[in-house]
């Protein structure tokens, strides 16, 4: 599975960056696994708006889904794709997002979208992939992580996450984590999002190969917050870079 970053920003972009979106290709089938501000124009620049096979949504907070909707744009009214592209997300999701497109928002999302709404332990299977989805600890919203395998190779993707028994099982043994770790040590922190170090202290107990750091906001330097998850998890640690393809191995 190769997974390019399109967008890594916490809560708010930084100067020209994106927040959180990023693509998961294998076998020719592209997943669009969260959709925040930036990473639509980003993903154009890998493949075609209509080569994608799914998206995937975490939670309706807009820095993880709000591009979702220049998509849906871009095909109701460029014809940039067929009808009924499924999208995963979270039961309370589809609602907000219809209210933010039009008057019959609901009525016009579904003529483009297909929308399955997942609970906690729900699995399914769109191209290659086969996609459970975990309860989140997070605020104000219903917040799914996902896990993510193909080939026989396994992405464990936090989405917005307080620390909890739940996340460190959608880790286990996972080939890469690709985790928030929304604060420092030295920054404010709230329950419903993670420091670096408890995203490695997560990662350690799930026994992950390893470690991505994602949802960092702007103004905290990654480098430090790699350091700090290196403290606490033994593997191999790096921060989301936005533009860069990951290749997942064993």
């Amino acid at each position: 599975m190769e997974l390019t970053i399109l967008g890594s920003s916490g809560t708010w972009p930084g100067p020209g960056r994106a927040t959180c979106g990023y693509l998961l290709s294998h076998e020719g089938a592209h997943l669009w696994v969260d959709a925040g501000s930036g990473t639509f124009a980003r993903l154009q620049q890998w493949i075609r708006v209509d080569q994608m096979t799914g998206i995937v949504i975490s939670h309706g907070h807009p820095d993880h889904f709000s591009d979702m909707l220049m998509c849906f744009y871009a095909r109701r009214y460029g014809g940039l794709g067929d009808p009924g592209l499924p999208v995963f997300s979270p039961p309370d999701f589809t609602d907000k997002a219809a209210l933010l497109v039009a008057e019959e928002g609901m009525k016009v999302l579904l003529e483009d979208f297909a929308f399955t709404a997942m609970h906690d332990g729900d699995e399914i299977t769109i191209g290659p992939f086969a996609v459970t989805a975990f309860e989140m600890v997070h605020v104000g919203v219903e917040a799914l992580g996902y896990r993510i395998q193909a080939g026989g190779l396994t992405l464990a993707y936090s989405g917005d996450a307080g620390p909890s028994d739940n996340l460190v099982e959608l880790a286990r043994d996972a080939d890469l984590f690709l985790c928030e770790a929304t604060y420092q040590e030295s920054s404010t922190t709230y329950p419903f999002h993670m420091s670096a170090r408890q995203a490695g202290e997560h990662a350690t107990k799930a026994g992950a190969k390893r470690l991505m750091l994602t949802h960092i906001v702007p103004t905290l330097d990654a480098a430090v917050s790699v350091a700090e998850a290196l403290e606490v998890f033994e593997g191999p640690v790096s921060a989301a870079d936005e533009g860069s393809v990951v290749e997942i191995t064993a």
